[in-house]
């Protein structure tokens, strides 16, 4: 259960209410109108709250809860406990993801009040601030930059000259953002970099030569970029993030790269300069894509992966060098009987 000292909880509602959020279906109608106050764990929860079921191996804790209410699966109709009223979907996650936002719903400015700027900010007269813009202490908005309605600017964060940030962008803590553009609900938390210099030069044994970086960071809407993540603007073209990106935190992106619709970067992931990701493509944990590389749409890369060839669409690569999954187990299966060959010897 969420800590009232930090989230703040709406509600409650039926679960007639709920269901219609989460595109699911009560499994007894008369349920409709009960209420719950709020999510909690299968473990945790009681009476009036609702919890979910999306993974089998959670299915005595589903059988042993004492929640009110609970998203589950078609196939686990017959399984709950007696007194737990059932919300029936296919994607019960997805349907608890909606719930929860109902609950406890992304607080945001006031879009139609004006905007509000602490004491111990600075915003520069030439910066332009819609409704209901938030901007905490410390904070500096420079000349020029534009922040759209009910946008929230962080504790000491920056936004550089003419910047242009688009509705209800939410910027963390000591997070910085210059040369780039912004689409609207985006999460930047504490600590992104945005916009600095790529990492170009040119090599000279009497000390190498920087290349300007004249691009932008270009970002869709509906991206989240996580704490203490960078993003290097491009040296000519721009860096490219596309909608509905999520991006961890700890994760290095390099100048000219473009990243497509929908695509999962997870944490110390890095993607080398002027490569690109095709739509709903996912890197996991510390996977690194070299320069000048593109990864296909759909594709997806296993932690700890090391990419150093393109990887058409669809594709599933592991290892270091990366391989196509099936080779890469037939590799691991290879090496584990010469081992046990060796040991027999």
């Amino acid at each position: 259960m969420a800590d009232p000292r930090f989230f703040d909880r709406a509600g409650p509602f039926t679960l007639g209410e709920l269901a219609g959020r989460a595109g699911a279906s009560l499994a007894s109608p008369d349920d409709a109108g009960r209420l719950v106050a709020d999510v909690a764990p299968l473990g945790e929860a009681g009476a009036g709250d609702i919890s979910f079921l999306d993974n089998r191996k959670y299915a005595d804790a589903f059988r042993a809860t004492r929640a009110g209410a609970c998203i589950v699966h078609p196939r686990m109709r017959d399984a709950g406990p007696a007194g737990c009223a059932l919300l029936l979907t296919t994607r019960p996650y997805h349907g608890y993801a909606l719930v929860a936002q109902a609950f406890y719903p992304d607080a945001g400015g006031d879009a139609e009040a004006g905007a509000r700027v602490s004491p111990g900010a600075y915003v520069d007269p030439a910066a332009i601030l819609g409704a209901g813009v938030e901007v905490a202490p410390g904070a500096v908005v420079e000349a020029g930059a534009r922040i759209g309605a009910g946008g929230r600017i962080g504790p000491n964060a920056v936004v550089g000259r003419n910047v242009e940030i688009g509705a209800r962008v939410r910027i963390g803590a000591c997070a910085s953002v210059s040369h780039a553009l912004v689409g609207d609900r985006v999460t930047i938390h504490p600590g992104v970099r945005i916009g600095q210099d790529g990492f170009g030069f040119a090599i000279d044994p009497a000390g190498h030569i920087k290349v300007p970086q004249l691009g932008r960071v270009v970002i869709g809407s509906d991206v989240e970029i996580g704490a203490n993540s960078t993003i290097d603007r491009g040296t000519g073209p721009d860096t490219v993030i596309g909608d509905g990106t999520w991006i961890d935190n700890l994760v290095q992106i390099g100048h000219n790269v473009r990243i497509g619709r929908g695509c999962i970067l997870v944490a110390q992931s890095g993607v080398a300069g002027s490569s690109t990701l095709g739509d709903f493509a996912a890197l996991g944990g510390q996977v690194g894509i070299a320069g000048h590389l593109h990864v296909g749409s759909g594709a997806r890369v296993a932690g700890h992966s090391g990419v150093m060839h393109d990887i058409a669409p669809g594709a599933v690569y592991m290892g270091y060098p990366a391989v196509p999954q099936s080779e890469f187990f037939r590799r691991t299966v290879t090496v584990a009987k010469l081992a046990e060959r060796k040991g027999k010897a």
